[in-house]
C-alpha cells in the first residue's frame, strides 16, 4: 500500500516560486471574463444579462437584479460564482415569462452595471460556460523578469495541478469546519444552499488531498496502472487497467489527463495502485469520506492536470507584471498563480 506522507501545505509541481509580489491591490488588478461556446436565440421567457461587477460577490448581484425585476431571488441564475475582490464580466439570467423587462440601465449602482440584455429560450444553468479569461496585475514584483517569463512558459507547456482554490473552502477554511460539524452529526444544516456549500468543500478537500499525494510522488501528470483518464476538452472518462506505450504517449501529448475522485457513494472507478492510493488518502479523512457517501452524492472524477491557454506576460512598468491566460470552467486562477509567484501580503510589505 502507498505510504501516505503528511502534507501540511499543497505541494508545488514545479518547485516553490522564487518571485514575490502583491496581488489584488485593487479589484481592477484581478479581471475575469466568462466565455461561452453557444449563442443566444433572441427570444423566450428568460432575459440574459451581461453584467460587469466590481468589488461585489455574485450572489449579492443576483439578489439586486431580482429586486430590479420584481421577482423572487430563485428566478435569477448564473453559471458560476466569481471573486468578490475583482472586476468580472459574467452572464445572469432572469425568468420573466409574459412580463415586460425593467430598464436595466436606469438604476444607479456603483458595484455593477448591466452592459447588455438578450432574450433566450432557456435559463442559465450552473457550469454552462466553456471557461474564463483572466487579466491579473502583480505589483511590487521582486525577481528577474526573464526568469518569470521562463516560469510562465513552463507552466503553459506542462500545466499545473488542478487543485480547488481556497475560495472553495470559505473564509479561513470555515466551510470545512462547518462540513465536519454537519457530516459528523454535531450540527444540523437545513438551508439547502449552505448544505451544498459544505458538501462541496468536503469533496474538494478530499480531491485536493489525493492530488497533493500524487504531486508529492510526482505522478500527477503520469498514467499509473488502474488509472481513470479524462479526454482533454471533455468530461469523458475511461479506465485503464494497464498502461502501455500508446497511453503514455497520449498523456505526454495532453490528449488525456489522469483523474482523481470527487467522492460519493459507490465504487471507485480506479483500480490497482491508483485505487490503493485514493483509498489510503480518503482513510485519513473518514468523516468526509463516509459523510459524502451517506449524503447521496455519486462518485465522479476530475482531471488532476490543468492546462493553461494563451498565457502572456508583459511589464506595464518596472516591478509591475500583467499576466493574462484562459482556463476551462471549474478551474481556479489562484492554482496557476501559486506556481508562479509567492503572494506578499500588505503586512509583509510594511515590515520590510
Amino acid at each position: 500500500m502507498t505510504e501516505i506522507q503528511p502534507i501540511i501545505v499543497l505541494p508545488y509541481a514545479h518547485g516553490q516560486p522564487r518571485w514575490r509580489g502583491r496581488l489584488r491591490t485593487t479589484p481592477d488588478d484581478f479581471q475575469v471574463r466568462e466565455e461561452m461556446d453557444f449563442s443566444l436565440d433572441g427570444a423566450g421567457e428568460h432575459v440574459w444579462l451581461w453584467v460587469r461587477k466590481r468589488g461585489a460577490n455574485t450572489e449579492w448581484v443576483a439578489k439586486r437584479l431580482a429586486e430590479r425585476a420584481g421577482v423572487a431571488p430563485g428566478a435569477v441564475s448564473y453559471a458560476g460564482l466569481k471573486d468578490r475582490c475583482a472586476v468580472t464580466e459574467q452572464w445572469f439570467s432572469v425568468h420573466l415569462p409574459g412580463r415586460a423587462e425593467p430598464d436595466w440601465t436606469a438604476a444607479d449602482d456603483p458595484d455593477f452595471t448591466v452592459l447588455k440584455a438578450v432574450r433566450h429560450s432557456r435559463k442559465l444553468r450552473r457550469g454552462a460556460l466553456s471557461g474564463n479569461a483572466f487579466r491579473i496585475v502583480i505589483r511590487e514584483l521582486d525577481g528577474d523578469p526573464a526568469e518569470l517569463e521562463t516560469r510562465l512558459n513552463l507552466i503553459a507547456t506542462h500545466g499545473v495541478p488542478h487543485y480547488f482554490g481556497e475560495q472553495r473552502f470559505g473564509r479561513e477554511g470555515g466551510n470545512l469546519e462547518r462540513a465536519e460539524a454537519m457530516l459528523s452529526g454535531r450540527e444540523k444544516v437545513r438551508d439547502r444552499h449552505r448544505r451544498g456549500l459544505y458538501l462541496s468543500a468536503a469533496r474538494s478537500e478530499l480531491f485536493n488531498a489525493v492530488l497533493a499525494q500524487r504531486v508529492h510522488e510526482q505522478s500527477w501528470n503520469q498514467a499509473l496502472p488502474g488509472e481513470v483518464l479524462m479526454l482533454a476538452g471533455s468530461h469523458s472518462i475511461f479506465a485503464a487497467a494497464e498502461v502501455d506505450a500508446t497511453l503514455y504517449q497520449r498523456v505526454a501529448a495532453f490528449d488525456v489527463h489522469p483523474t482523481g475522485p470527487l467522492w460519493g457513494a459507490g465504487e471507485l472507478r480506479s483500480g490497482g495502485a491508483v485505487r490503493e492510493l485514493e483509498e489510503a488518502v480518503a482513510a485519513t479523512l473518514p468523516i468526509f469520506r463516509d459523510g459524502l457517501a451517506a449524503a447521496g452524492l455519486e462518485q465522479e472524477r476530475r482531471a488532476l492536470r490543468l492546462m493553461v491557454r494563451d498565457a502572456r506576460l508583459e511589464f506595464s512598468e518596472p516591478c509591475v507584471a500583467v499576466i493574462s491566460f484562459r482556463l476551462p470552467a471549474g478551474a481556479y486562477a489562484t492554482t496557476v498563480l501559486r506556481e508562479l509567484v509567492v503572494e506578499t501580503m500588505a503586512s509583509d510589505s510594511a515590515a520590510a
